[in-house]
């Protein structure tokens, strides 16, 4: 191929890995599966291209350093603290429940497909981790109720790193096995991994802490530290480097006071580039020889880990708990299977087809399938079985507010009045600070960003208001969870003379969502009332009391309705304050400036 070509195909393969993360985020299913569709499509199908022939000799150091950095960045994510807070069920089923699931997979893998031990450890060891890129969101379409969701959701979360340390360790058992047939290249891969790993993690906190470097600087440092890392352990013993950079991640995670926020925000961009372009072109040079040589023991071993291998582990992991049998039962049934074992099964079968190991070849194939079967059969399944369990959550009540500035906690404490979860997020630390002192739950970034999206727990959430100073930013969330949630229960604040001026799209993007007292406010407005002593406050409209009363109560006061509530404390936001008439029996919730606390406020 000339190097034209060359540079041609490459684009493609960024352009049509964009297509598919775009077709994900509208069906709301994990991208891997569009991802590993179009290459297998591009590739083996149609030949288009083949990978080996576009990089040449750099496909398996593109592919190596890739996996790195998708390991690196789960790794970063997995705080001990968290462990600390998160339910027995959700560690029993990362331990305990893992090992169960590897080990009953690998045996049928041995079994059933003739498979070399090494092959069948290797692969049960694969199988066993999910994460949260495909599982938040079946979560969203699925809305089992929130003890399950987040188990599921923990589980994926903690199952990432954990699972990739573990595949790593069996990996490099194998390999330092059958070069030496000893323990002894094991122990050196362990020693060499960790040391390196902890010194690196060691130095980039000390960097970070110690403002060694310029914040814009820092992520960029992290990512060439990582990569050289990498290959020094390498160098040093071969195969030890993907242990190393876990090892880096997990002890920059738990470092202390040290903000790895911007560098996780920076890592989220460059593996979702990574994401994109690796899994089409690792799908693009599979033989479809390789699926056919799995024949109809392949879907057995399927059926295997769908029907056997998670049951199993989820009923064994979870024996003294107190789930319910037809939660357990749901529990088993979700587990769809994601990047990690994607990614480090074909970097894994490469090497080992290299050192001659036989089967190696199926390992890809194979982790494709459960891939695709898992995501695909629990994606279309998942919801009925919830509600034949009967695990479906009700209609969400929960509001996510976009800003934990002062107007924000404000209008959630006003919020839970009504017992109501909030979650609020803010890119200002101090401000997510202040809200999770006054009882909220907080995220500290972006929501929009894809971080949030594995992230942000939006368990239970029904609504979003976005309520932050910027109304570039109100309109952006805003825009983005409709997607999510409908124009209908996405409301944001903002001032509609200065929006048409300062965004020439207002009139295109106000059709997504609904303007908060219909554009007739600002936040600037509302802050000013709050410092000048205004409260939010909950009137009963009663046969005795009407809403016209209320309007002569409040004649010479200053009145920002903010929300109506109705018998069944369902919480209506207002969009027209001008047509605003609650019934009897409702409660009307405003923004109040007076000088005299007035009598009929509900005391919920």
């Amino acid at each position: 191929m000339t190097s034209e070509l060359i540079a041609l195909t490459l684009a493609g393969v960024g352009v049509l890995g964009l297509f598919c993360q775009w077709v994900a985020w509208q069906f709301k299913l994990p991208a891997i599966l569009f991802l590993l569709i179009a290459g297998l499509l591009v590739g083996p199908i149609f030949g288009v291209f083949s990978p080996q022939d576009a990089l040449g000799d750099l496909f398996f150091p593109f592919i190596s350093l890739a996996v790195a950095v998708i390991l690196f960045e789960g790794s970063l994510t997995l705080n001990f603290k968290q462990i600390q807070g998160i339910s027995k069920s959700v560690w029993s089923i990362v331990t305990i429940g893992a090992v169960i699931s590897w080990v009953i997979t690998s045996l049928a893998t041995h079994h059933l497909l003739g498979l070399d031990w090494t092959i069948a450890f290797l692969f049960g060891s694969l199988t066993v981790v999910t994460g949260p890129t495909v599982i938040v969101p079946l979560l969203r379409t699925v809305r089992p109720n929130s003890k399950l969701a987040n188990i599921l959701r923990w589980e994926g979360i903690l199952i990432d790193p954990l699972g990739a340390l573990f595949v790593v360790m069996v990996y490099e058992f194998i390999v330092s096995h059958s070069q030496m047939h000893s323990l002894t290249v094991f122990g050196i891969i362990i020693v060499i991994g960790f040391s390196l790993g902890i010194a690196a993690g060691a130095l980039v906190a000390a960097m970070i802490r110690r403002n060694w470097l310029p914040e814009y600087l820092q992520p960029f440092a992290v990512l060439t530290l990582l990569l050289g890392v990498f290959a020094a352990s390498n160098y040093l013993e071969h195969e030890s480097g993907l242990l190393t950079v876990t090892v880096m991640g997990i002890w920059l995670a738990n470092a202390k006071e040290v903000n790895i926020s911007h560098i996780l925000h920076f890592k989220e961009n460059l593996t979702i580039l990574f994401i994109s372009g690796l899994f089409i072109l690792l799908a693009a040079r599979v033989e479809l020889a390789d699926f056919e040589q799995l024949g109809f023991a392949a879907i057995v071993l399927f059926a295997v880990i769908q029907l056997v291998s998670r049951p199993v582990s989820i009923f064994l992991s979870t024996w003294r708990s107190n789930l319910e049998v037809k939660e357990k039962a749901f529990l088993a049934w979700v587990a769809p299977r994601g990047i990690v074992a994607a990614a480090v099964s074909s970097l894994f079968a490469i090497k080992l087809m290299e050192l001659n190991v036989e089967g190696a070849n199926l390992l890809v194939p194979l982790i494709f399938m459960v891939i695709i079967g898992t995501v695909v059969l629990q994606s279309a399944t998942a919801r009925p079985v919830a509600g034949f369990l009967g695990v479906a959550e009700p209609a969400p009540r929960g509001f996510l507010l976009v800003g934990a500035n002062d107007v924000a906690r404000a209008v959630g404490k006003a919020i839970q009045t009504y017992d109501c979860r909030v979650l609020m997020s803010d890119t200002n630390w101090d401000y997510v600070s202040k809200a999770r002192m006054g009882g909220f739950e907080g995220y500290y970034g972006n929501p929009t960003s894809s971080h949030a999206d594995e992230y942000l727990d939006l368990i239970g959430i029904g609504q979003v208001l976005a309520l932050t100073p910027d109304q570039h930013l109100n309109s952006v969330a805003s825009v983005h969870f409709s997607n999510e949630f409908g124009h209908r229960k996405v409301f944001s604040l903002q001032d509609r003379k200065t929006q048409e001026s300062l965004d020439k799209h207002s009139h295109n993007e106000e059709h997504a969502y609904s303007l908060l007292l219909g554009g007739n406010a600002s936040y600037k407005k509302l802050a000013s009332l709050l410092s000048q002593g205004a409260e939010i406050k909950h009137t009963k409209i009663s046969d005795s009391f009407s809403f016209d009363d209320y309007q002569a109560q409040y004649k010479d006061a200053i009145v920002v309705p903010l929300f109506i509530v109705d018998s069944k404390k369902r919480i209506h936001v207002i969009t027209q304050p001008d047509n605003v008439k609650p019934a009897s029996g409702e409660v009307m919730v405003s923004l109040i400036k007076e000088h005299v606390v007035k009598e009929h406020i509900v005391n919920e």
